[in-house]
């Protein structure tokens, strides 16, 4: 077990990493009481070791540590990476370890199904099972027992073998381009920047009247950036529901504000509050914030979507690749209203793999029919 607490430690551990082909990579954090993730562990593994660096060392600098996830002679190996790249997004200041592989991404075009879990595959690939009593436990917690490092490591040092197999499997059958096409979008640093001004989309909106979603917008923001600012998690800076409610009453004054018998906020952020509720019912009509109404199917084009849902689910199966991979439900809706749709559906792999069956079934080409219990697709014979 290695557990390295100082940056000479960390330092002499990432040169040594840097000589790699590629490392695997993992983090342990806690979010439940703050706004942004806070890092504990970090979890490394080259050929010959394996190692979990305690972010929460005294005096610890992450540098060397940050030069090596930037490093681009080495890949580094993830399972679920998401989260794991927007602690890193932080840490290096708006960019992403470069190159990167995820094996989740890998197991969905490997026949493994929708977003498969890591434990799944240290069964089925590396014929092992994981220790699951640590699962829940509090990263930020000080000691780390010998226990919970082995534990965080297994994450690791199991996902070497896992990744070995899965890009021979993914070389094998010739889906390389598949993988990288959505490691691309995964790596998009830019997904992870959020304007405060655009918090109020992740809310449940009952009305679509522009002025109340203009005070709601300006509250959503002020609540984002205090939340940024306090570390806190938005809904203890201020409720969806009371945000929701402060918008449709819309008190211009802080004694208003008091009225309310279920907000409770210190002087400042009742000031704020208002100022917030009083700057969007500034803001000039022409510049109201608008939600698209979504858009009603035609009549009769509703069957059809639920048609290529089936076709779609026929083709994943014999390609086993996971329908996630290939087109939406929102994709499936475009392309049955228009042969054209911008969509991933109808672009490049995806287009081979299900586009040009879902064009064909919708102009009579093809047929769903059922054969040996099982849907199956028929080739029509051309007329005329």
């Amino acid at each position: 077990m290695q557990l390295v607490t100082t940056t000479a430690e960390l330092a002499a551990l990432c040169e040594r990493l840097a000589r790699e082909r590629y490392v695997t990579v993992d983090t342990e954090f806690m979010r439940d009481r703050t706004y942004w993730p806070k890092l504990c562990l970090v979890q490394l593994a080259g050929e010959r070791e394996a190692a979990a660096i305690d972010a929460l060392a005294p005096g610890l600098d992450l540098a060397p540590l940050l030069e090596l996830m930037a490093e681009e002679r080495v890949l580094k190996v993830f399972h679920a990476c998401r989260q794991d790249l927007e602690i890193f997004w932080l840490l290096m200041k708006g960019e992403v370890p470069r190159p990167i592989y995820d094996t989740q991404v890998a197991a969905m075009v490997c026949g493994f199904g929708e977003e498969v879990a890591y434990d799944t595959l240290v069964q089925k690939l590396a014929k092992a099972r994981l220790d699951k009593s640590f699962r829940f436990t509090d990263w930020s917690k000080r000691p780390l027992s010998e226990a919970q490092v082995r534990y965080a490591l297994s994450d690791v040092t199991h996902l070497r073998q896992i990744y070995e197999q899965l890009a021979s499997r993914v070389d094998a059958a010739g889906r390389t381009a598949w993988v990288e096409d959505e490691l691309a979008r995964i790596a998009d640093a830019a997904q992870f920047e959020q304007p405060p001004e655009e918090a109020w989309r992740r809310l449940k909106l009952r009305t679509r009247d522009p002025r109340f979603l203009a005070v709601v917008q300006k509250l959503a923001a002020w609540r984002e950036r205090t939340a940024r600012a306090k570390d806190l998690p938005r809904q203890r800076v201020l409720r969806d529901d009371l945000l929701l409610e402060i918008a449709a009453h819309k008190p211009r004054t802080v004694e208003e504000l008091r009225g309310h018998e279920r907000i409770s906020l210190d002087r400042a952020s009742l000031a704020a509050v208002v100022a917030a509720v009083n700057e969007g019912l500034a803001v000039p009509a022409a510049d109201l914030p608008q939600l698209v109404e979504p858009q009603e199917l035609p009549r009769g084009i509703g069957p059809l979507v639920d048609m290529l849902r089936v076709l779609l689910k026929v083709c994943c199966e014999q390609a086993d690749v996971a329908q996630r991979m290939v087109a939406s439900t929102s994709d499936l809706e475009a392309i049955a209203m228009d042969d054209h749709a911008p969509v991933p559906a109808l672009a490049g792999w995806r287009r081979e793999l299900f586009g040009e069956a879902a064009l064909a079934l919708k102009h009579g080409r093809i047929a769903l029919v059922v054969k040996d219990r099982r849907p199956a697709i028929l080739t029509l014979a051309k007329t005329g």
